[in-house]
């Protein structure tokens, strides 16, 4: 075999990411740390359970200010991932494939759940 020096294709160095594997990746990432967020949320109702004292380190841990921007994260992932799954089940039936309704729903998902966290931080 000969050995060609040339980075594969696409290879990291050439490829510039575009909106939909920008969203796409995104979509995964939120999905992982909706999880995490639950396993937290689990731990916050089992530490009502185990009494005061752990349930005064989660209020803590909430309270703090990475706990607050943790929280708000959270809830735009969750909006985010859920506004990004409608738009992938307009997909699955056909609507909305072309490119310029692929990028505008890419950026009503993402305007979509900003404004969202934001009116559940505000009226909640």
């Amino acid at each position: 075999m000969v050995d060609i020096d040339r980075p594969t294709s696409p290879h990291l160095q050439i490829y510039r990411p575009q909106l939909t594997s920008i969203l796409s990746i995104s979509h995964r990432i939120s999905g992982i740390f909706l999880v995490l967020g639950v396993v937290c949320l689990s731990g916050w109702i089992i530490s009502l359970a185990l009494g005061e004292i752990w349930f005064g380190w989660f209020d803590a841990a909430r309270s703090s200010l990475l706990g607050q921007v943790c929280s708000v994260a959270w809830v735009f992932s969750l909006f985010y991932h859920l506004l990004n799954g409608v738009r992938h089940l307009c997909w699955d039936i056909g609507w909305g494939l072309d490119l310029p309704q692929v990028y505008g729903s890419g950026y009503a998902a993402v305007i979509g759940a900003g404004v969202l966290t934001g009116l559940l931080f505000i009226f909640a």
